[in-house]
């Protein structure tokens, strides 16, 4: 991979954004979309959809597919997922979802990631006054559980972000060699993991005094964003920045891009493990990133929404360790990247999407409050 990869990503990535803006004004997307699909199960079965940002971010194609996955495996064609998509926003995502229920009669298996925690609560309220199930990932309030929803949210799956996140700032703090300044492009705000991932640049700044954090700036997870912002950076700071922090893999690409048009060479690390930032780690380009499964998370919220509405399982009767939960995470820096790039984008391992929680990482922990 070269670096005019990453102009090509900026440039396909606007121009797929465009295409699905196109779409949904013209009603081809979200809830809205041909009644074809909302029919694409038999009768007998609930209709299967996903509601998440937009398909050309890698991360959510990881996702998607893994849903596909998971209905192939289950005998269904992967065209039965009904795709919902807000383009980043909250109020499309829960208006997508409201439509889908009146047009179903509350007939559904949900997977979603609400885009920020406080539209999670309308989004599982909806969902559970029409008598349909959801399946959460990422995003909701602290104070707002499943088990209080009976058995229409069936579950919340995120990723214990701070930690990870915390290990490629520690990485790219020792590869500055404990000194310099940094710069960093986080998520949207009100996201629950670019919150983990900012907390946990800031946990491990504390033991490295020689660093200096010079500002620390959303980009939304968009890769076109974040080269916009780190252009910003590089006029407001120059040749003071010598390494840079990014909460995602998409916004990273952005990132070298902006380092390549100044003609700088940085430490930069990222996150989210997508085969393209796996091969930047391998080339040097990216020092890490650290992979979340999104194909299993995408399948398995799938699969237990689907499940749950059916009747495979009752999600009441479970433990609160199996309602709420973390997925996995596995670090990925060039020593590893070869093998990790062998198991898990040369070959995608094959799933039980039975076995709900197999590789996931224990029921989820809050932080005490003061």
């Amino acid at each position: 991979m070269s670096m005019p990869f990453i102009k090509r990503f900026v440039a396909q990535e606007t121009a797929r954004r465009r295409e699905l803006i196109l779409a949904g004004a013209h009603g081809l997307v979200g809830a809205a979309a041909g009644t074809g699909l909302v029919s694409a199960f038999a009768r007998s079965e609930p209709t299967l959809a996903w509601s998440y940002r937009d398909r050309s971010n890698p991360y959510w194609h990881a996702v998607v597919s893994g849903a596909e996955s998971f209905l192939e495996d289950n005998g269904h064609k992967k065209s039965a997922l009904l795709h919902l998509l807000n383009n980043g926003s909250s109020e499309k995502s829960l208006a997508d979802i409201k439509a889908l229920l009146s047009k179903t009669g509350g007939k559904v298996a949900i997977a979603c990631d609400a885009n920020d925690a406080p539209n999670c609560r309308p989004v599982v309220e909806a969902v559970q006054r029409a008598g349909g199930h959801v399946a959460t990932v990422w995003n909701k309030p602290d104070d707002l559980h499943p088990w209080d929803f009976g058995d229409n949210w069936v579950s919340h799956m995120t990723w214990s972000d701070e930690g990870p996140a915390e290990q490629t700032a520690r990485i790219l703090f020792q590869a500055m060699g404990g000194k310099g300044a940094i710069v960093g492009v986080g998520g949207i705000a009100a996201n629950n993991p670019a919150i983990e991932r900012h907390r946990g640049v800031m946990r491990a700044l504390q033991d490295f005094p020689g660093i200096r954090l010079l500002d620390y700036q959303p980009a939304d997870w968009a890769t076109q964003k974040a080269h916009q912002v780190m252009q910003g950076f590089f006029t407001r700071f120059g040749s003071k920045i010598t390494g840079v922090f990014c909460a995602n893999d998409s916004m990273a690409y952005g990132v070298l891009e902006a380092l390549r048009a100044e003609g700088r060479k940085l430490p930069v690390v990222a996150y989210d493990g997508t085969p393209e930032a796996t091969e930047l780690v391998l080339r040097g380009e990216l020092l890490a990133t650290c992979f979340t499964n999104p194909h299993w998370g995408g399948g398995i919220t799938a699969a237990l929404a689907y499940h749950a509405a059916i009747g495979s399982f009752k999600p009441s009767a479970e433990p609160r360790a199996h309602r709420e939960f973390y997925g996995p995470t596995i670090l990925v820096t060039q020593r590893d990247a070869a093998g990790f790039k062998k198991k898990y984008i040369s070959g995608t391992p094959k799933y039980d999407w039975k076995d709900f929680w197999a590789p996931g990482r224990g029921q989820i922990m809050y932080a005490a409050k003061p």
